[in-house]
């Protein structure tokens, strides 16, 4: 893996990338936490494997853009996925916590896709 060491400005874009990751994150062991207390439901569905992918997708997306991989653009591809995937497997339980991660989930994916998209642009010029 090739890093960048050469100190440039993070764009606004990335900023927001980073925040939006990094947000759920903490949403996902937030609720990880959540279901493992309540139980039942929560852990009878395959919301808890997705919980445990996004976080640590999260976590690797940030990871990458912090340090400006090359493979950043690919890896807020699929962390965009990852949060999808995640969100539906929330959706699909009628509980308030879970709709509230399903909603950062959402969110972190707008932004991903985001910044897959600026980045695929940006490699091809």
């Amino acid at each position: 893996m090739m890093i960048t060491t050469e100190a440039r400005p993070m764009s606004k874009e990335m900023q927001d990338c980073i925040q939006a990751c990094t947000d759920c994150y903490k949403m996902c062991v937030e609720t990880m936490n959540y279901c493992m207390q309540a139980g039942g439901k929560c852990l009878e569905r395959p919301a808890m494997g997705m919980l445990r992918d996004c976080a640590e997708m999260c976590q690797m997306c940030v990871n990458m853009m912090m340090c400006n991989s090359e493979f950043m653009g690919s890896i807020c591809g699929l962390c965009a996925e990852i949060c999808v995937r995640c969100a539906e497997a929330c959706e699909a339980i009628d509980d308030p916590k879970l709709r509230e991660c399903a909603a950062v989930c959402r969110r972190c994916a707008e932004t991903c896709t985001q910044m897959s998209r600026s980045m695929t642009l940006t490699a091809t010029q």
